[in-house]
């Protein structure tokens, strides 16, 4: 029992609720209405007995009877008037005097007087004279309402009238009262069940989106009410914790999903790491045990033929051994190189702070350029720039030459021999979809190669990835010179990117914020740029050369740069 009310819905309660206030509320005003019918009734008839002239003829009739006097005319009108008078001795029973000769108020035709009173009764009205009570008549169901009157010490005199009527009129209006409350309380029960159904509908709403979203639909939400009802808040705020739910759900499976492809990233960057490492490694091993089974460096050879050593026992000559040392020189150069990459690319990651200092974007482009031109004279390779912009940018300037020389390495290394190469800078935005785009400096390494599928394009720029997986890791390197570029970049706030085609050559493309101090020169040029040249073909990234100088001070850039 305790623990029903818990299993009762709350629909149940509320109609349960509101049928008890409402039976509470019939009951009390039918008990009220009763009462006052009742009392009203009886106080009319009380009011009728105590009439002192009533009482006085009464009394009068009482003296009569003992004496056996005739009534009077008075006296007999109390039973034309349908009252009775009874003599009650002390410690006697009551007598009848007057017998009434017509009831007015009977319920029935034959009336008659009790000519025994009950004895709490009769003791009640010795015992204290104007007391008004109501007792049984003869005949069953009718009632008497009586008074006492005192007149002398031997006893009382009674009078009595017939009150059956008012008694059964009592009772029909009883009987009105519960049958009116019975129809009341069922039609308040279907009325309040319908409007409690009604006015539940939107808990029911929310019980069905929380069913759905239990299910798994996440984007599901509560129909949108009136706010400033208690449902409508409820609902906003149901709404608001759903879409909080919602993006903490989405960002812990985005989340999950970005640790699952760091591990495995970190996987496989370790197992390239450990691959390329041990090339190197193997090769200095292997040099190392031919050394020692070769019996290490020969002690005796023949002093007149010293420029031409002969291995008496099979050991290594000088020139062997010279040979060896070179090779391990390189394999040791090359792990180190490897290993000052991976350190460089850990740093970024922990995301360790770089140089912020003013950098002409300009001057590291053409330092890059003339330090290509001397490392591959047979190639083309110019120089675009904007006329009229500044190319200052805030950052490492180190770095910043390392992210062009990258770049240029790149295109140097993976076109074949004799395909001319351009670098071109000039002044943008960083992202154009931004409601507010910030102004940035764009310098594009274009190549004329065979270029990349969309595959080899979208994944450029991972470690130790190479589009060419043939390619021989002393020409191809390690695969670590993009990654740098691009890890380089973000840190700098920049986006590195690159834009290919099969056969259609390969642009990439570093953009960075442009310096505070530089933005005011750099108005007048974004005002007369040709926002079609400066975005340049969208397949290759190759603007139109009419659009730009092509090496306007080639000499002083050459001179800077040396």
């Amino acid at each position: 029992m305790r623990r029903l009310p818990s299993r009762v819905s709350l629909r149940a309660k509320l109609v349960t609720a509101l049928l008890a206030l409402v039976a509470i509320a019939v009951a009390v005003i039918s008990i009220v209405g009763v009462a006052f019918m009742r009392n009203y009734l009886i106080g009319q008839t009380d009011t009728a007995l105590r009439y002192p002239p009533l009482q006085t003829v009464a009394a009068s009739a009482v003296a009569d009877a003992f004496t056996n006097a005739p009534l009077s005319r008075d006296e007999q009108s109390l039973a034309q008037q349908g009252y009775a008078v009874w003599w009650l001795p002390v410690g006697g029973t009551p007598q009848p005097i007057v017998q009434p000769s017509v009831v007015p108020f009977s319920g029935s035709q034959n009336a008659v007087p009790p000519t025994q009173f009950p004895a709490s009764a009769a003791s009640a009205l010795a015992a204290d004279p104007g007391l008004t009570t109501t007792i049984p008549g003869q005949a069953g169901g009718d009632r008497w309402r009586v008074i006492s009157v005192t007149v002398n010490p031997n006893g009382s005199i009674i009078i009595g009238t017939d009150v059956s009527k008012l008694y059964t009129t009592i009772r029909q209006l009883t009987s009105v009262d519960v049958i009116v409350s019975v129809v009341i309380l069922l039609v308040l029960a279907a009325a309040g069940f319908a409007v409690v159904q009604a006015n539940l509908r939107p808990l029911v709403d929310i019980e069905e989106t929380a069913g759905e979203i239990a299910e798994g639909h996440l984007n599901r939400r509560v129909p949108e009410r009136d706010p400033r009802t208690e449902i409508g808040s409820l609902g906003r705020s149901l709404n608001t914790m759903l879409t909080q739910i919602e993006s903490a759900f989405h960002d812990r499976e985005q989340s999950e999903a970005a640790a699952h492809q760091s591990e495995e990233r970190m996987r496989r960057f370790i197992a390239d790491a450990s691959h390329e490492l041990r090339t190197p490694l193997t090769a200095i091993r292997g040099f190392a045990e031919y050394y020692r089974q070769r019996g290490g460096l020969v002690q005796q050879w023949d002093d007149d033929e010293a420029a031409q050593p002969v291995a008496s026992n099979g050991g290594l000559t000088p020139d062997d051994l010279d040979r060896i040392m070179h090779r391990v020189e390189a394999e040791a150069a090359r792990m180190g190189l490897l290993v000052e990459d991976l350190l460089l690319l850990a740093r970024v990651d922990q995301q360790r702070p770089l140089a912020r200092n003013p950098v002409d974007l300009l001057s590291l482009a053409a330092d890059a350029v003339h330090d290509m031109r001397m490392l591959a004279p047979n190639r083309a390779i110019d120089l675009t720039v904007q006329p009229g912009a500044a190319f200052l940018v805030i950052g490492d300037e180190p770095r910043l030459r390392q992210v062009i020389g990258n770049l240029m390495s790149n295109a140097l290394t993976h076109t074949p021999d004799g395909t001319a190469v351009e670098v071109a800078i000039r002044s943008g935005v960083l992202d154009p979809r931004a409601a507010t785009p910030q102004q940035a400096v764009i310098l594009d390494v274009i190549d004329h190669g065979p270029g990349m599928t969309a595959d080899q394009a979208h994944r450029a720029f991972e470690r130790f990835y190479r589009a060419d997986q043939a390619r021989t890791r002393t020409k191809g390197g390690s695969g670590l010179g993009l990654a740098i570029v691009a890890a380089l970049v973000a840190a700098h706030g920049g986006v590195a990117s690159v834009k290919t085609a099969p056969g259609q050559g390969a642009t990439f493309r570093i953009t960075l914020p442009l310096a505070p101090e530089a933005h005011g020169s750099d108005e007048g040029s974004h005002a007369d740029e040709d926002p079609a040249a400066a975005e340049g073909d969208p397949t290759t990234g190759h603007g139109d050369p009419g659009a730009r100088q092509r090496d306007p001070v080639d000499a002083q850039i050459t001179e800077r740069a040396e």
